[in-house]
This record gives structure tokens, C-alpha cells and sequence, in this order.
């Protein structure tokens, strides 16, 4: 049995349905109603889960879905004669980028994971491709893209080769003590994004650039809480004077090459529709 948490998360559904396809016996833990292998609760306090975690082999870990609970998790987890975990963390703990609280969070949980007394595998995660989502609404709208730091680089990942790597260390013990820095092949500023989305779906589009002020503002407008825009501006700002990292690592383990972002553009078209609903939230 491997337990997901995240499980409702762009990479958690892509492993769900990875496991799904190997016949892997999953359990999923949601904050919400759930159905079949789901198990409902809040991770920040875990307590409830210890019955769930009987007979599960490997944990997969979202710090965002176990925030200050991941620690007892862990305890928990250990008490219950679980073997591995697999930790979702960031490249921003050893490539600084944006402000240092976000990474200092994901840093708190590889040292509570590598620290576990459990088997466990950490995956430094670039920028989601799937953070491109946040463009639907103005790409169903318009022509243009409106945003910061236009000339902000990353090599984001797809989510199907994070999930790849993920149920490879899940499913046994090869990656055990292993810190991996996923990334996709190509480095990217959100003009070339914008452009590859583009020609995914037909059309030609561009990337407007606007003061990082006035997409914070807009942002909190929409009811988003401040560490949304903190976060994704601070990232910006640093990736545009110097892009983030680059790494061959996926290919590495997977044996072929690291989708690209033209890839996930053309995987997610339907997403920049109006006809289209979003495949990842």
C-alpha cells in the first residue's frame, strides 16, 4: 500500500494514476469528501491518520498538505512500520530564489524527512509547467498576457515526469538516501512560454510586461492571501537577473528525454479555450 498526500495536487493526481496503472494498492488522504481509497482529515493535525497508515509501505509527502503536522506524521508513520517516504521539496533550497521564508519551509521538511529514521528520497522540484494555468483566463480572453518580470527564466517541469520519478522511488528502495534536482530541458522566460502556448493551441500570442506592484495588487483584489503574490514575485524578481537551475536529471532516471514545456502545452491545449476545462486546478 503507498500513501498520497497531495493527493488532490497537480503531482499527486498524476502519481494516483501512475500507481492506478500498475495495479498499486493507493490510499489518498483529502481535506474533503473523497471517494474509494480516500481517507478525509487535516494533516496539520494528524493524529487520526494512524489507523490509515497500517499496511502502507511508502508515504509520498506534500509539505503544503502536511504543513506544521509533518513532523508527527512522520512519527506516526515510523510507529506503524512504514518503510519509505518521498518528499516533494524545491530547487530554491539549494538554488536560493525569492524570499527566503518559502524556502527555508521546504527545508524544515527534508531535514524532518532525512531525519525520519524512515527510507527516504527527496525531489527537488523546479517550476511547475502547470503554473502556467494561471494564464488561462486571459489567453480564453485576449491575445496578451499580462505580467512581471517577463524575462524571468526556469526549466519547468512537467508533472508526468515528476510522477515517473516519484513512483520509481515509492515502489522501492533504489533512490533511498537520494536527493534528486528535477527540472525540464530548457531554460524559458515567460515570453517564450507565452509563445509556446500559442502555438499549442493555434494562435499568436505575447507576453506584456506590467509592474510586479500592480500584479501584487491585482492578485489580492481576487481574495488571493498575501503569500500567493509574495511568492511567486519574489521568484520572479530573482529568476530574471539570474535563471534557475537546469538539470539533465530526468532523463538520467528515466531513460529518455525530460518533456518539454511545448510538450505540456500541447498535453493541457484544451485548458486556454473557452471550450476547454483545465486538467490540473
Amino acid at each position: 500500500m503507498i500513501l498520497i498526500t497531495g493527493a488532490n495536487g497537480v503531482v499527486g493526481r498524476q502519481v494516483m494514476k501512475l500507481l492506478s496503472q500498475k495495479d498499486m494498492a493507493v490510499t489518498a488522504v483529502s481535506r474533503g469528501p473523497g471517494g474509494e481509497g480516500v481517507v478525509d482529515g487535516d494533516l496539520f493535525r494528524p493524529q487520526w491518520i494512524e489507523p490509515a497508515l497500517e499496511g502502507v509501505e511508502a508515504i509520498q509527502i506534500s509539505p503544503r498538505a502536511t504543513g506544521p503536522g509533518l513532523e508527527e506524521l512522520l512519527a506516526l508513520a515510523v510507529k506503524q512500520g512504514v518503510r519509505r517516504a518521498v518528499l516533494l521539496s524545491a530547487t530554491t533550497v539549494e538554488h536560493p530564489a525569492g524570499e527566503e521564508r518559502f524556502a527555508a519551509q521546504f527545508k524544515l521538511a527534508e531535514d524532518l524527512v532525512t531525519r525520519s529514521g524512515l527510507e527516504w528520497t527527496v525531489l527537488r522540484l523546479a517550476d511547475f509547467a502547470a503554473n502556467a494555468l494561471a494564464w488561462a483566463p486571459q489567453i480564453e480572453a485576449g491575445e496578451v498576457v499580462r505580467g512581471a518580470y517577463g524575462k524571468a527564466a526556469t526549466s519547468p517541469v512537467h508533472e508526468t515526469d515528476i510522477a515517473m520519478v516519484a513512483v520509481q522511488a515509492l515502489r522501492g528502495s533504489a533512490h533511498a538516501g537520494s536527493v534528486h534536482t528535477l527540472t525540464g530541458p530548457q531554460s524559458l522566460d515567460q515570453y517564450e512560454k507565452v509563445r509556446l502556448i500559442g502555438a499549442a493551441v493555434g494562435r499568436t500570442l505575447s507576453f506584456q510586461e506590467v509592474p510586479p506592484e500592480l500584479v501584487r495588487q491585482g492578485m489580492l483584489a481576487q481574495g488571493l492571501p498575501e503569500e500567493v503574490p509574495a511568492r511567486l514575485l519574489g521568484s520572479l524578481a530573482d529568476y530574471a537577473d539570474s535563471p534557475g537551475p537546469t538539470t539533465s536529471t530526468v532523463e538520467d532516471l528515466l531513460g529518455r528525454p525530460a518533456l518539454s514545456f511545448a510538450d505540456w502545452a500541447r498535453d493541457n491545449a484544451s485548458a486556454f479555450t473557452r471550450r476547454g476545462t483545465p486538467r490540473f486546478a
